[in-house]
């Protein structure tokens, strides 16, 4: 096929025309958007190569391929092989961008290392996205790195990226490459915002050195519009409190007062909780005069931008921290601020989150549903069951769910507990208040019997479920299919498997696989075939999909012919030179060259040009094994009989004794 490079909206078609072909190739044979051989062999045989530019990779990459990032890079590498291409700073700068919020660093550092040889300038915008996803995924000091490589582009790269940058370097203990940050924010006048600057001060406090803090704050000088300095306030004294330096705390609110920082009644609360934990009671009485006298209101939206702040860019630690001292001083805040701090905090310390939970709940305030559901989870997580129980409990002696959503996620959470009975008691309770359980009830319960090897429970709970109209879905069957194939009773899941039919339920490949491994345990080969003769019948990728696990499941049992006849009976659709494999390696583990043999055979007459990839695979499994010589034996019986050209200089002839 013969293309012309177009200009203008040609062009654009054709790029167009590309992507499309890019995308649908990466999706065949059950793959998703995944670059490999089978887009480069398309791309051959479409004849694409010929109408290779820069700017068609560009406009291909961006904006086609943005989201697909395998795919991107793949095209981007595959035109370098091109002959007599070349890429461009476009190319790089397009590639770039698809890869800019992923965490592929190691890609993304081998191409800005190969545009920085080329002298292809990256856009500023991209370095900014690049050093934020490596902030996004606490890799602070690389992304230092590669703002110490580009500082000069401060100003380009933002502002925003740079406070979170200085934030997360101080937060994870990278003082010194913060300070260098700090530095280069203020040699290029990039303005500060009040998280940034406000966590580097506050872990330049816990240091305890107040010359550095003062220096800190002479750079800075007066309150600027991007910093608050109320809430940085609290930030620096709650630091130095932290540092044992309360003394130094007191006169720093004088010097920050002075300043035009304007101290709340938080910042003064801080240091009077701090001589109060000494014992201090003299100087706390002293501290609480000056609140009165002194401060000011603290604005709750003013800390509820800095919270919210600290959870989005995962600085969950500072935001418990900042957290703490509000509802310690019993200070007002928000209820989305609350949220965030128990869903986030309790992924680190649910001590702090149930905390703030029951500081919620007692001013007759309520978490989201989504909360309480992230609570949950996490209390679960860390083995935090009775506080999970009493979660549960404070929230049902309110009220508080108020429908089947809501339910559901008690039941879910007391069964991922382990506390089957108590799922159980509340479907009941659901009933009792005129709330129909759905399936979801029925299959959390039943997942959770079923885990616990209550059996009979769960039969019950069956029975329960269909006598109250509720129908199982396809997860229920499968729960089911699951159990009663791994404990031995196969019949039981068979007759499973087709009442799912009857009721119109599709099975899928958990349905198949668990199935099947249960029939070839009880060595119920008739009927297993049978099933997979079915799953062909369904759907040939599924078939293709869950024909692996077969052939193991086949051969731990022994069953090493009847899965070689599988294979030889299966159309060229369905068998490929992986499955070949698998089978040939439990051959020779279990020393079974005479079925290998004939199986080679077979495919020699009947698919000979699978077997180069059969070998290939054959001496990938050589390659990787950890004890090689049973599989190396059986490669030289192999080729003593058939002599493939495939294992020349890999396989060693056999030495006769």
């Amino acid at each position: 096929m013969s293309i012309r490079v177009m200009k203008g909206s040609a062009a654009f078609d054709l790029a167009i025309r590309l992507s499309k072909a890019v995308i649908s190739a990466s999706k065949k044979k059950g793959r998703h958007c995944s670059w490999g051989p089978q887009v480069e062999e398309t791309l051959h045989r479409l004849g694409w190569r010929q109408c290779l530019t820069p700017s068609l990779v560009t406009n291909v990459i961006d904006p086609f391929l943005l989201t697909h990032h395998s795919l991107a890079l793949g095209f981007f590498n595959w035109a370098s092989q091109q002959p007599g291409f070349a890429h461009t700073p476009f190319t790089f700068n397009s590639v770039l961008k698809s890869l800019s919020h992923t965490n592929h660093f190691t890609v993304i550092h081998s191409l800005l290392k190969q545009a920085k040889a080329l002298n292809f300038p990256i856009h500023p915008s991209l370095l900014s996205s690049i050093i934020a996803s490596h902030i996004a995924h606490n890799c602070a000091h690389e992304a230092f790195s590669l703002f110490s490589g580009v500082a000069p582009l401060c100003t380009e790269i933002g502002g925003p990226t740079c406070n979170s940058l200085l934030a997360a370097l101080a937060s994870d203990g990278y003082l010194e490459s913060a300070r260098k940050v700090f530095d280069e924010m203020i040699e290029r006048g990039v303005g500060f915002s009040t998280l940034g600057f406000g966590v580097f001060i506050w872990k330049v406090c816990g240091e305890g050195d107040l010359e550095k803090v003062l220096s800190l704050l002479d750079e800075v000088r007066e309150c600027g519009s991007g910093i608050n300095g109320s809430v940085v306030t609290v930030l620096i004294v709650h630091g130095l409190c932290h540092a044992s330096k309360v003394s130094e705390a007191l006169w720093m609110l004088d010097e920050l007062r002075s300043r035009g920082w304007k101290p709340d009644f938080m910042a003064y609360w801080v240091v009077a909780a701090a001589f109060r934990s000494v014992g201090n009671v003299a100087d706390e009485v002293k501290v609480l005069k000056m609140k009165r006298k002194l401060g000011v209101a603290p604005r709750s939206s003013d800390y509820s931008d800095l919270i919210l702040g600290l959870v989005l860019e995962r600085r969950i630690c500072e935001a418990k921290e900042v957290g703490e001292v509000i509802v310690g001083g019993n200070f007002p805040i928000e209820d989305d601020v609350l949220n965030a701090l128990i869903g986030s905090v309790s992924s680190v310390d649910p001590g702090a989150a149930i905390v703030f939970f029951n500081f919620m709940v007692e001013k007759e305030r309520f978490p989201t549903i989504l909360t309480v559901s992230n609570l949950s989870r996490n209390l679960c997580m860390h083995g935090k069951v009775d506080e999970l129980l009493e979660v549960f409990h404070v929230l049902n002696s309110q009220n508080y769910f108020k429908d089947v959503e809501g339910y559901n996620v008690m039941v879910s959470f007391l069964c991922k507990a382990g506390r089957v009975k108590g799922g159980y008691a509340v479907l009941q309770e659901m009933k009792k208040k005129g709330f129909r359980p759905n399936v979801s009830s029925y299959n959390y319960v039943m997942e959770a019997c079923c885990e616990a090897d209550l059996l009979r429970p769960a039969r019950k709970l069956w029975d329960e479920m269909f006598s109250s109209g509720c129908c199982g879905n396809l997860k229920t069957y499968n729960i089911l299919i699951q159990k009663f194939s791994e404990v031995g009773q196969a019949e039981e899941a068979q007759m499973l498997f087709y009442h799912m039919l009857d009721k119109g339920v599709v099975p899928d490949f958990t349905s198949y696989t668990f199935l099947l491994e249960g029939l070839c345990q009880e060595d119920k080969l008739e009927a297993a075939f049978e099933l997979y003769n079915k799953s062909v019948k369904q759907d040939i990728i599924l078939a293709r999909d869950i024909l692996n696990s077969f052939l193991l499941s086949l051969c731990r049992k022994g069953h090493l012919t009847a899965a070689s006849k599988l294979l030889c009976s299966l159309n060229h659709g369905i068998g490929h030179a992986e499955s070949h494999v698998i089978l040939l390696k439990c051959l020779a583990d279990a020393q079974e060259i005479p079925i290998a043999i004939e199986h080679l055979k077979w495919v020699q007459e009947k698919s000979p040009s699978m077997l180069q990839d059969i070998c290939t695979g054959l001496l990938a499994s050589l390659s990787s094994a950890t004890c090689p010589e049973p599989i190396l034996q059986f490669l030289q019986r192999i080729q003593d009989v058939f002599d493939f050209p495939y294992f020349e200089g890999y396989v060693p002839p056999m030495i006769n004794s």
